[in-house]
């Protein structure tokens, strides 16, 4: 019987936990695969070898897991297929499949177009976007969120989209907020490049007030969080993934 198990990340903060938790049961209804499960990385419950035993417990005998991430990098391309390694020694019988994070989408572009649009109030001729990513040793998620950000400013009207990160990749955010200061730019909306609310969005928040300006006009967005089109992208890597027959699938 199939089963998706479903990877985030995971929170110190209970209530991005919970987010996450609501995002994919949302998206759940929308699956036709009678288990699903839900695990985490690290620093929340359960477990990715307890998702898989729960799997298992359930009668799977074929498990799709689908990384709950962003952008491809250390946890999707090491991290998780270790734990699936795990989970083959654990059950050499079944069957493994993997899928890919959400990635370059056009739906992700027009999520960050709405978040912006969310926040009703004009957008100036000049208005410029900061992407703030996570960040991390991988030069891919650099390369894939500057894509992201060349995608956006091509399809809507602002004069700039840069990107930066909170830790792990230059420029950081503390330093893409010291240059903005350094323009004459007026007003410049902020989008946490975050699945959830947790410690780092605090952090974005605490930063901007420090940094904030009477001669420039700093908007925080929402984080993608549980916008429609970002629940659309985690469907069809679920359908993208069920579809392919699993002796093409790379672990």
């Amino acid at each position: 019987m199939q089963a998706v198990l479903y990877v985030g990340h995971g929170s110190r903060i209970q209530a991005g936990v919970e987010e996450a938790i609501q995002f994919i049961e949302n998206c759940k209804v929308m699956i036709d695969v009678p288990i699903q499960e839900i695990c985490f990385l690290e620093l929340a419950s359960p477990s990715v070898d307890e998702g898989i035993i729960k799997c298992v417990e359930r009668g799977a005998t074929k498990i799709a897991v689908v990384p709950i991430l962003l952008l491809t990098a250390n946890h999707a391309n090491e991290d998780i297929p270790f734990e699936i390694e795990v989970g083959k020694v654990m059950y050499p019988d079944f069957e493994f499949t993997y899928g890919k994070a959400f990635g370059i989408h056009p739906k992700i572009v027009d999520s960050l177009y709405d978040r912006v649009i969310e926040q009703q109030m004009p957008i100036d001729e000049e208005a410029q976007v900061l992407l703030v990513g996570r960040g991390s040793s991988d030069l891919a998620v650099k390369r894939d969120l500057t894509e992201i950000a060349q995608l956006l400013a091509n399809k809507y009207p602002f004069q700039k989209v840069d990107v930066c990160f909170l830790y792990g990749t230059a420029p950081s955010f503390d330093e893409a907020l010291e240059q903005l200061q350094q323009t004459t730019q007026r007003q410049v909306f902020i989008i946490p490049y975050l699945l959830f609310s947790g410690i780092l969005m605090n952090g974005i928040t605490r930063t901007i007030a420090k940094h904030s300006s009477s001669d420039q006009q700093i908007i925080l967005c929402e984080n993608l969080g549980y916008h429609k089109y970002v629940q659309d992208v985690l469907v069809e890597r679920v359908n993208d993934l069920l579809a392919t027959p699993a002796i093409l699938q790379a672990i």
